[in-house]
């Protein structure tokens, strides 16, 4: 073997590998949002779940991509464990198609592929096929280096010392399922090392009974990425994984003692040495995924006793659902920001709630529990922009933009409300606590009712965030004049007591009106979400 057959081989590998990585990234753009609700939606069926996983990993042409999504689900608490069960066995049934198209030799037309991709890729103005494009022109370049491995190969067929270390190796399967394990987790595409074996067929380097030790291996190292993406992550995260690589190792220890009726059934399926090989990869993962389909529940049992839920710890307040796993994704790392930031104004409706409370009970333990929660919503606001900040300007659609910039929007508001809740109004909290003051009657229901309207403008806030919609957005605005009224109303009814000599009100007049600012102040930033989203309507981006 020469050592220009060494590097082409290498170079081969590398543009394999490389067009493997740009044809997934370019789908999960064109689909991984539209999968995201899909996945997330399956019921209790598990027939269902596999199909949902199939297809979801046919369009992203990676079950490693559904696994670590669904790693990253289950990490967020979004589904269950065990409704993962069936998603992971129809993900490893959708990923065979790759191999099914690979076999097809559609690799004489990769140049074309390759124009036709980098035409759709161009065309800038429609993300939609800009990600279609891109996903055509790596599957070309996936084409293009088999092709090259074919004919670089073609040579090594007639090297009797090349024979004798294939036979030698094929001789013991394990020693075949052990390089093809690990050549497939270095590579992270079982798709990679199963177009390679389908090229040493295709030369004669190996026959069907040798490849099949080569299947099992890459249907073992591809769990790899699920492994990996499991590290760090929550307990139920880990099982995914575990049940991933179970599923696997299961399934070939089912098929290792009958390798030779296997291929011999596999041979009957078509007398092209490449769908050969590719009908046994389908017909493997089709085979446990119905064999293990009906013990979805046990199965879920097993891996949850293999990894036990383990001692509760104190919890390190940050993060939930910034999954850096997902920022390859686009859509899917924006529906994560978005979760994680509902739970940031989850935390500040919170504080908004019970801020009125430290002005009726005068409770000092209140005023500082507030003041902490506002560290929570400072460093949930600082982790969410670093969050989006990581995902390209480049990867992202027109709209994908948009919506990053709301929800940085949104955080900067709801960071803007923290700091007056906690630096302005608990402050105040705590003069009236140390002066011993008090409300009048009649100027506490003010404030009450003030901030009532308040806390339903931030309600309308939220779900105006959520859902996008123009509506809810217009009438966010209309509320905003409203509270305007009402603040200068309730300022004039405090001024008009002090007019007649109330006491308390005197004594309480700068601290009353200074709530009312600042509550005033707190839906000013509460409204600003509804700006950008009208924005879009008045520029006929969106229509509702």
């Amino acid at each position: 073997m020469t050592t220009f057959t060494l590097l082409t081989i290498f170079g081969g590998i590398g543009l394999l590998l490389y067009g493997m990585r740009l044809a997934g990234e370019g789908l999960q753009r064109a689909v991984g949002g539209r999968l995201r609700p899909i996945l997330l939606s399956i019921t209790d069926s598990r027939l269902k779940a596999m199909g949902v996983g199939a297809i979801a990993t046919a369009l992203l042409q990676s079950s490693s991509a559904t696994t670590v999504m669904l790693v990253g689900f289950v990490g967020a608490g979004l589904i269950g464990l065990r409704e993962t069960m069936g998603l992971i066995l129809g993900a490893d049934i959708g990923t065979t198609l790759t191999v099914q198209i690979i076999a097809f030799r559609v690799y004489d037309y990769s140049i074309f592929l390759v124009g036709l991709g980098v035409v759709l890729f161009l065309q800038r103005q429609r993300p939609l096929l800009k990600d279609i494009g891109q996903g055509i022109l790596g599957f070309a370049f996936v084409f293009l280096a088999l092709k090259i491995l074919i004919d670089t190969m073609s040579p090594l067929s007639r090297s009797p010392i090349t024979r004798e270390i294939i036979l030698g190796i094929g001789g013991d399967p394990f020693m075949g399922i052990l390089i093809s394990t690990l050549f497939t987790a270095l590579l992270h595409s079982s798709a990679a090392t199963i177009g390679i074996a389908i090229t040493m067929v295709l030369n004669g380097l190996i026959d069907l009974k040798l490849s099949i030790p080569i299947i099992f291996g890459a249907n073992i190292g591809t769990c790899v990425s699920a492994i990996t993406s499991s590290i760090g992550a929550g307990v139920d995260a880990k099982r995914v994984a575990l049940a991933h690589v179970l599923f696997k190792i299961f399934g070939v220890l089912l098929f290792l003692p009958f390798i030779e009726p296997f291929a011999y059934l596999v041979s009957l399926t078509s007398s092209d040495p490449a769908r050969q090989v590719a009908n046994a990869h389908t017909i493997f993962n089709l085979a446990i995924a119905l064999l293990f389909l009906p013990f979805t529940n046990p199965f879920t049992r097993l891996v949850q006793i293999l990894i036990p839920e383990g001692q509760e710890r104190e919890e390190v307040f940050g993060p939930r659902y910034l999954d850096t796993r997902v920022l390859t994704s686009p859509p899917l790392a924006i529906g994560q920001a978005v979760r994680e930031a509902l739970r940031m104004s989850d935390i500040v409706y919170e504080m908004l709630r019970d801020s009125i409370e430290a002005f009726k009970r005068d409770d000092r333990y209140l005023i500082e529990r507030l003041e902490k929660e506002d560290d929570k919503v400072d460093l949930l606001d600082r982790e969410i922009k670093l969050y989006l900040t990581k995902l390209s300007r480049e990867s992202l659609t027109d709209e994908q933009a948009e919506r990053e910039l709301e929800i940085i929007t949104f955080v900067s508001d709801l960071e803007n409300i923290g700091d007056v809740i906690d630096k302005n109004l608990m402050e105040l909290a705590k003069k009236k606590l140390a002066q011993r003051l008090y409300f009048s009657e009649e100027g506490l229901k003010e404030i009450i009712y003030f901030h009532g309207m308040v806390m339903e403008s931030f309600k309308l806030g939220t779900l105006t965030f959520t859902t996008g919609d123009r509506r809810l957005a217009e009438e966010l605005l209309k509320r905003k004049a409203l509270i305007a009224e009402t603040e200068n109303r309730l300022r004039q009814a405090h001024i008009n007591r002090l007019h007649l000599g109330l006491r308390e009100s005197i004594d309480t007049s700068s601290i009353h009106l200074d709530i009312l600012t600042n509550l005033k102040r707190i839906n000013s930033h509460i409204t600003n979400i509804a700006y950008p989203i009208v924005g879009k309507y008045t520029k006929g981006g969106r229509h509702g």
